[in-house]
């Protein structure tokens, strides 16, 4: 089993009686106990994509994989409802950096952050910024030492400065319509986009 506390520490866990929903829906789809990241696409109707919307779609499956063994347990799977449901920001502001740290070498290049924005436009569809407008604005605010890389401190810091760029980034990785299919079994649009609406019930 997975350990959460790396990702669900010191924040308002989901209160049991939502958590007995979940395990049973978890449960009920995979009597393993485990979802491998093929189920985790189906079930959100995420085939077919092009090949940047997958490298983020299994950027984020690895994310919530915090064991590493190539599944989402129940309660890795509980954990990341409690991080995007109800993680404080500078907890989502970590989780984020981890999606765009795609090498795990404890800073971000402008490589990999234009690299994990273009997958999330390919996911979500059209942003108001272009990857690469989106990644010279973030180097230009938050990139202090113009060193061309972004470390844990000048991310969390610049984007809670920055209420900008604070909403940019949170509504590139908002996933609480990701839950609200698991959550109701609805399928994302005929466009592949999630719906709009937000998780409000589990908030």
């Amino acid at each position: 089993m997975g350990n959460n506390e790396s990702i669900a520490g010191g924040q308002k866990a989901v209160p049991a009686k939502e958590t007995y929903v979940w395990y049973k829906k978890f449960m009920r789809e995979y009597p393993s106990g485990l979802q491998t990241l093929h189920e985790f696409k189906t079930l959100l109707g995420l085939q077919g994509l092009n090949q940047k919307a997958n490298q983020h779609v299994d950027q984020v499956y690895n994310t919530f994989d915090m064991n590493k063994d190539g599944f989402i347990d129940f309660l890795e799977f509980i954990a990341a409802i409690n991080l995007v449901v109800r993680g404080k920001m500078e907890q989502k502001l970590k989780w984020y950096f981890k999606l765009y740290d795609a090498d795990g070498n404890g800073s971000i290049d402008k490589k990999e952050l234009l690299n994990i924005f273009m997958a999330v436009q390919a996911l979500n569809g059209q942003q108001t910024l272009s990857p690469e407008e989106f990644t010279n604005l973030v180097f230009h605010k938050i990139d202090k030492n113009n060193d061309g890389e972004l470390t844990l401190e000048e991310f969390i810091n610049g984007t809670e400065e920055d209420q900008d760029l604070l909403e940019i980034v949170s509504k590139s990785f908002d996933f609480s319509s990701v839950l609200k299919i698991i959550y109701n079994g609805n399928q994302p649009d005929t466009e592949g986009k999630f719906p709009s609406n937000l998780v409000t019930r589990l908030i």
